[in-house]
């Protein structure tokens, strides 16, 4: 995922060359590309010329490991855990990509609705349930209708790459029920609004825009993760 992060808003290949060290331009050796281990072992530095290491590298790692952890405990090892593990690990690398550049890649968006659908409808298939697969496909509909609408009210606050991040969210979160699609929509809005409110106490400008896909992707997680005990609860009959 870190070399997603890096490679696709330069527009370059995620398969070549290998990742190599920017400073001195030596290619990373296996036993240095362990997620988090080889960070931990290098002490956070290259291993030829010392550069110093993000702390973001074993970060994204450590969070798509919980990510995969998670969708493997919800869903079991099935086509169903497949096709949702890949959409964390998109959503990782979208959030990461918004808040650095501001930006939703298509690159990544668009692929993972293709992969996804075609997982979702296999699983639908195995199943006997094309009523879901019905849903799923409705949810994005729904889920991009409601961002594009906001975005042509206020283009500034809600920029198209959200828009499109959308059709992709409610994919899989109408796959789960259309309820899904509302409420990891609304925590999504909720997380972001209440981020909006701690940046402007802390003194951000109103015109600084908040990056808004990572809210969206933590709403999805979350309603993904823990929306069927919540539904219940608050639709009985759903």
């Amino acid at each position: 995922m870190n070399v997603v992060i890096h490679r696709v808003p330069a527009g370059e290949s995620i398969v070549r060359p290998a990742s190599r060290c920017p400073r001195c331009n030596t290619e990373i050796a296996v036993r240095d590309n362990i997620p988090v281990l080889s960070w931990a072992l290098l002490r956070g530095r290259c291993r030829h010329c010392a550069l110093p290491i993000s702390i973001r590298y074993p970060a994204i790692e450590a969070l798509t490991a919980l990510a995969f952890a998670g969708t493997a405990v919800r869903f079991g090892l099935s086509i169903e855990g497949a096709a949702f593990s890949v959409l964390f690990a998109a959503l990782i690398a979208v959030a990461a990509i918004d808040i650095e550049l501001r930006l939703v890649p298509k690159r990544i968006v668009w692929p993972t609705f293709g992969v996804g659908l075609g997982l979702i409808s296999a699983a639908a298939l195995m199943d006997a349930e094309p009523r879901r697969l019905i849903e799923a496909v409705g949810g994005a509909v729904g889920a991009f209708a409601v961002l594009f609408f906001i975005h042509l009210i206020s283009p500034q606050g809600m920029g198209f790459g959200d828009v499109r991040l959308a059709a992709l969210l409610g994919l899989f979160l109408g796959w789960l029920s259309p309820a899904h699609v509302g409420l990891g929509l609304f925590a999504g809005f909720l997380a972001g609004g209440v981020a909006g409110v701690v940046a402007l106490a802390l003194g951000r400008s109103r015109k600084s825009a908040l990056p808004f896909a990572p809210f969206l992707a933590a709403g999805t997680v979350f309603a993904v993760l823990f929306g069927r005990p919540i539904l219940d609860w608050y639709l009985p009959a759903g």
